[in-house]
């Protein structure tokens, strides 16, 4: 079984040639690029969360192995999901890194295989061409994520730090969610602004408690709080926001704005 790309021509250009002159008029040149530990990017229409994403990737040294976390926007499959299928993408085929897969699978307890979960999901799917533009030989570990406990976060970024720790080549971590949906500009800033603050302290728990106690409508807090806590276990110690936006930059509209966000973890 192949994963079919099935946001294509909705949340990105299908045709590929297309697809690559956006992803180069989203991407900014950068001469040195960073090694990170992760990155939080958003997941809308390019049209409007590209530029965000493309700023935040061309910062950072894109690896051939990345483990993609996303949020269940559908209610399909585990919680905790891991897709083993390849995918197909305008762009050319993306395998599964098998190895790093299995790692996961075999040590992690809640992290299990599924690929259900992907079959209609966008969150993890509109990364890839980002990714595959900036590193061809590119392989993703695809896991797609509902709504679990602190625990159960801290369980699984543990799982994933142990197995990237043993695996044999570099790893990124990437985190996609958007910020709060569908509220004024003012409310959506100041509530992603104290998501984003526990972010930039390494504070996970923090994030978490965050997010649920004010109600904010970040659709990927467990991703999210997953690959803080993942990437803190792997040594990293910083968090940068590269931008922040909302919806209503190109819209025109600030009653009802999603915001987005880019961030480095290193």
């Amino acid at each position: 079984m192949t994963r079919q790309a099935v946001v294509a021509s909705q949340f990105y250009p299908g045709d590929p040639a297309v697809l690559r002159q956006t992803l180069e008029s989203l991407i900014p040149a950068v001469r040195d690029r960073e090694e990170a530990l992760a990155v939080v990017v958003p997941h809308a229409g390019y049209v409007y969360s590209g530029a965000v994403a493309g700023e935040t990737y061309a910062r950072v040294r894109i690896p051939e192995t990345v483990v993609i976390l996303g949020p269940n926007h559908h209610g399909h499959g585990e919680a905790l999901a891991l897709g083993t299928s390849d995918w197909s993408m305008p762009l050319g085929p993306v395998p599964v890194e098998r190895h790093l897969a299995a790692a996961i699978l075999q040590r992690s307890r809640v992290i299990v295989d599924d690929d259900i979960a992907h079959r209609y999901e966008h969150s993890l799917e509109v990364q890839v061409p980002f990714l595959q533009y900036l590193q061809e030989k590119l392989k993703i570990v695809p896991i797609v994520v509902s709504h679990v406990s602190f625990d159960i976060c801290q369980e699984a970024a543990l799982d994933l730090a142990a197995a990237i720790r043993e695996f044999s080549g570099p790893v990124l971590i990437v985190a996609s969610t958007d910020m709060t949906h569908y509220e004024s500009r003012a409310s959506a800033g100041s509530k992603d602004r104290l998501a984003l603050e526990r972010i930039l302290a390494m504070d996970p728990h923090g994030l978490y408690e965050t997010v649920i106690g004010n109600r904010i409508s970040m659709c990927g807090i467990i991703p999210t709080t997953i690959t803080l806590l993942a990437a803190m276990e792997l040594g990293a110690r910083q968090a940068e926001l590269v931008r922040y936006t909302d919806s209503g930059e190109v819209s025109g509209d600030t009653t009802q704005v999603v915001g987005y966000a880019g961030l480095i973890i290193r």
